[in-house]
């Protein structure tokens, strides 16, 4: 299943209080970059994080999810109707999230 155009643009009105959140469409899916940085991505309707300390701190009882197929386990994001946790959650990932690749 992909996901929905709406539910990207619900996540991306969630994330406007940040600056610089952009998304890039990828397979029928959307990874989502925090000041150029991969934070996670929105997979079947679900916004998925990596799994970096900050996000297991901030959610300790997240449920580790397959984006798809063959990839690495992430966080899901429960509480995405909370636009200051969302605001909170990327702020505190952003430094332990690595470098993009040149």
């Amino acid at each position: 299943m992909a996901s929905s155009k709406e539910y990207l643009d619900f996540i991306m009105d969630q994330l406007s209080d940040l600056q610089d959140v952009k998304y890039r469409a990828m397979m029928r899916e959307y990874i989502i970059y925090y000041k150029g940085k991969i934070v996670g991505g929105i997979y079947d309707d679900r916004f998925l994080v990596k799994p970096v300390k900050a996000a297991v701190d901030l959610m300790p009882d997240a449920q580790k999810e397959l984006p798809y197929e063959g990839a690495k386990e992430m966080l899901l994001v429960d509480d995405v109707d909370n636009r200051e946790f969302l605001y909170k959650l990327l702020l505190a990932m952003y430094d332990e999230l690595p470098a993009p690749k040149k």
